[in-house]
């Protein structure tokens, strides 16, 4: 699976747009930030992990290939990495771990301390494995199935029109309290994937 995971990030260019700047952080940032996750015990980086070049983005804003680091579930439960492992970096990059039927409670216990309790998604076609992680995390906007396909949690947002023509609802007080103080959103992808699907062009 991590072969496949690295393909489809490998593909995302500045080129068609699937990459693009990151606006909170600079290159010297992430770069910090993947150093410091590589120093983890049995930590390494599984793809990416360095700045892109040949464009005109300016310095105050990153601009990083879509990257991965691996670290290992019972590094990452300790108090002295947890908050690096998990701080959330709203850019291409993600930490990847791994897990069995013996471990899987403290992925939960993971998912658990987390202080945004933002989307998940469930990728599992086992309905009982489904819900044991359902039940067990709190999680706003949760994806669940085959794919489980996360789009940052749209379902919970809320657009609509807000008196200007150039500007969307979602920061008026009315999408607040609809966004803000909502349910529990899961969203459930359980339909069986067809032998002629194919993967679509990233976006």
């Amino acid at each position: 699976i991590l072969s496949k995971i690295a393909k489809l990030a490998q593909a995302r260019n500045l080129e068609d747009m699937t990459l693009g700047p990151v606006i909170t952080w600079t290159n010297d940032r992430i770069q910090a930030h993947i150093d410091k996750l590589k120093t983890i015990p049995g930590s390494k980086v599984l793809f990416g992990g360095n700045p892109l070049t040949g464009h005109q983005i300016p310095e105050c804003y990153g601009c990083f290939e879509a990257s991965a680091v691996f670290i290992p579930l019972d590094q990452l439960l300790d108090e002295r990495f947890y908050q690096d492992a998990t701080k959330e970096l709203f850019g291409p990059f993600q930490v990847i771990t791994e897990y069995d039927d013996d471990s899987i409670d403290g992925v939960l216990e993971a998912c658990e301390r987390m202080e945004s309790n933002l989307t998940a998604a469930v990728v599992s076609q086992d309905t009982n494995f489904q819900l044991k992680v359902l039940a067990n995390t709190v999680n706003g906007t949760t994806y669940a199935g085959v794919r489980a396909r996360t789009t940052g949690a749209p379902q919970n947002h809320w657009f609509g029109p807000a008196g200007d023509p150039r500007s969307a609802g979602i920061h008026t007080p009315e999408a607040i309290k609809l966004v803000w103080s909502t349910h529990r959103e899961i969203i459930y992808d359980q339909a069986q994937v067809t032998p002629s699907w194919t993967t679509p062009q990233p976006t």
